[in-house]
């Protein structure tokens, strides 16, 4: 399968060793005087490890991967490292919005009998880029007060579909809206019409490059979450039907039937 890992520049590092605490996991050792990946099961390519890298030799790439593995690495090398390792571990999952790998996790350490008592940690040093991934609750907003600003209904970061996780807890069996980047300016009721209770991934299928790469991170999306639906919202312009394109040619990868609903945005802030 195609999914994010991190990939170690050899010529730049040092074998300095500072990038091996911030991966709990246990993904990468020092051997022969430099940082390794020791195996794809292991790294979850959310990127800790970056920001403590000072050599800029540690990034993150799309490329075929095995799956990574939360029960092996949690018997494997989280739970025998003791209590602040497996702390640092759910820390790490809870921080990048993910639900699902956080749940498997919890469920092996009521499995092994091991209770953890969480503590609200400081905050994170290390720089990772994914660190502000997350779902976000959302109150039912029917009671906002009258004259108010309308609230936000975005429930998760990020959007962009190049930056988001295919596996992120929040598109567990979720209606997923595919928006064009311009939508959202155009339609001025957007939150409350396509963002409540949705889950989103945004971009321009003309402004964008590799959009074949978009077709191959959608298709993924699409196998591994049972999504209930799919809406997409895009202009009312040629270039815009980019969009329908790329949705429909994942769905034939993924080898799912999900049911779609497309709307069309005018530039007036008509839906057709």
């Amino acid at each position: 399968m195609k999914r994010k890992i991190i990939n170690i520049d050899e010529s730049k590092c040092d074998g300095c060793g500072l990038c091996i605490p911030d991966c709990p996991e246990g993904a990468l050792q020092i051997i022969d005087g430099k940082a390794r990946l020791v195996s794809d099961l292991f790294c979850d390519g959310l990127g800790a490890c970056i920001g403590t890298c000072p050599k800029g030799a540690i990034f993150v790439e799309e490329r075929e991967a095995e799956p990574y593995d939360e029960k092996r690495v949690m018997r494997g090398n989280i739970i025998p490292k003791g209590e602040n390792t497996i702390k640092a571990h759910l820390k790490h999952l809870k921080d990048h919005g993910e639900t699902e790998l956080l749940r498997e996790a919890m469920e092996i350490l009521a499995e092994e009998g091991i209770s953890i008592v969480e503590e609200e940690p400081p905050p994170m040093a290390c720089g990772c880029p994914g660190t502000m991934a997350r779902g976000i609750e959302r109150v039912d907003d029917d009671a906002e007060t009258a004259g108010g600003p309308a609230p936000s209904c975005l429930g998760q970061w990020p959007v962009e579909l190049r930056l988001v996780q295919p596996s992120a807890g929040y598109f567990k069996n979720s209606d997923l809206l595919v928006a064009a980047d311009c939508a959202p300016f155009a339609y001025g009721d957007f939150h409350r019409r396509y963002l409540k209770g949705r889950s989103v991934v945004v971009f321009c299928p003309k402004l964008d490059h590799d959009v074949e790469s978009y077709v191959e991170k959608l298709a993924e999306l699409f196998r591994i979450n049972d999504l209930k639906s799919i809406t997409i919202a895009r202009m009312q312009v040629p270039c815009c039907g980019g969009t329908e394109v790329v949705v429909r040619k994942a769905l034939e990868l993924s080898g799912k039937d999900i049911p779609v609903k497309i709307d069309i945005i005018t530039a007036e802030g008509k839906v057709l």
